[in-house]
């Protein structure tokens, strides 16, 4: 599973401000520049302020974050057990029943 435009979703705390993008700059008003409201890519923090959004978001669904490995959440259901592996913005879910599978991708 691939996260779609995954460093845009994240929410920033500080307040940071960038240049105007080109071809969006706006004649007579060169000098003034943007605030960001969320995180983009190529902004050192937008792995991280994606990485709390997305914590918090998958712990609201039962998972628990590893111990040992911060990338790698577990979800037990009874005799269930899920793992939802994260790699930047690729998501590997790895289960012993496939319904339970499907439930959580979905």
């Amino acid at each position: 599973m691939d996260v779609k435009t995954a460093f845009l979703n994240g929410f920033i705390e500080e307040e940071i401000y960038v240049d105007q993008p080109m071809g969006f700059i706006s004649i007579g008003e060169e000098q003034k520049v943007c605030c960001l409201h969320m995180s983009i890519y190529g902004l050192k923090q937008a792995f991280r302020c994606w990485n709390i959004r997305f914590d918090k978001f998958i712990k609201s669904y039962d998972f628990v974050k590893n111990a040992f490995d911060p990338s790698i959440y577990k979800k037990v259901s009874g005799s269930l057990v899920v793992f939802l592996v994260l790699y930047v913005d690729d998501i590997l879910l790895i289960g012993n029943d496939i319904k339970i599978l499907g439930d959580t991708k979905a």
